[in-house]
């Protein structure tokens, strides 16, 4: 089901997670097979979060050359064990890197000796192969990667910067069953910014479930500012929102 909404969005939403997942799946996997068409290989970044289990679940599904594809992540927490579940470049090597084989997987170091100089490894990373597909979700505060209100910049300079996590955020990460309580939740992490994002010749947003209900109204219906930095997508030429029942419950008229 796909809804046009005044904000030019394209916005489409499903009957269960699992249906949203699949229809993610194939949506890029059209847009990965087009581009491959026209290039030898591609770029892509992906997100790291349950939200997008279902979509990369229904991965294997889809026919895909990956030997043709270099594969990048959004954000990653500073100070955390390498070896952590809740790692996002661990969460992603579990669900998805070792499950195909890339052309490359680039990973960010959250662990790195000096901060600053990873931001920059990274940043030169993806300005020698341009991003040319975000897969992504909306935070609970409307927060893109790790852009959280308080640091979100629609015009931000760099490419990867330092962030400070707001509590919201954080909090998400425990309302996510991704740790036991907010206090085990890294304060700072790396994150790739709103302008790197959007980049992207093509943004395959997945958000499911009812606690992103209302970042999704907000997405959709907000005045576009920081305060609610994923209205930012409305501004993207070629950007589409997968939603389930839940969390495009405030935008129908049966909620």
């Amino acid at each position: 089901m796909t809804t046009d909404y005044e904000n030019k969005l394209d916005t489409r939403i499903y009957r269960t997670r699992e249906e949203m997942g699949a229809a993610a799946a194939e949506k890029f996997a059209k847009e990965v097979n087009k581009l491959l068409g026209t290039k030898a290989e591609i770029n892509v970044i992906f997100a790291a979060a349950p939200s997008q289990n279902e979509f990369l679940q229904s991965l294997k599904y889809e026919n895909l050359d990956w030997q043709r594809i270099n594969a990048f992540h959004m954000d990653e927490y500073i100070g955390l064990a390498a070896d952590a579940p809740q790692g996002f470049g661990n969460f992603l090597k579990e669900r998805l890197f070792s499950q195909f084989n890339f052309k490359s997987v680039n990973y960010l170091n959250g662990n790195a000796d000096d901060i600053e100089s990873e931001c920059t490894r990274y940043a030169s990373l993806l300005a020698k192969y341009p991003v040319d597909v975000v897969c992504m979700g909306i935070g609970e505060n409307g927060h893109l990667a790790f852009n959280d209100p308080p640091v979100a910049d629609f015009e931000d300079p760099k490419i990867v910067k330092v962030v400070v996590l707001d509590e919201v955020c954080r909090q998400q990460q425990v309302n996510d069953g991704c740790f036991a309580a907010l206090n085990e939740v890294p304060k700072q992490a790396l994150t790739l910014t709103i302008p790197a994002l959007l980049s992207a010749g093509y943004i395959n947003c997945v958000v499911p479930g009812p606690t992103k209900a209302q970042a999704v109204a907000h997405t959709l219906n907000s005045e576009i500012s920081t305060e609610n930095p994923a209205t930012i997508l409305r501004t993207h030429p070629k950007a589409v929102l997968f939603l389930d029942q839940d969390s495009s419950r405030l935008l129908r008229s049966d909620k």
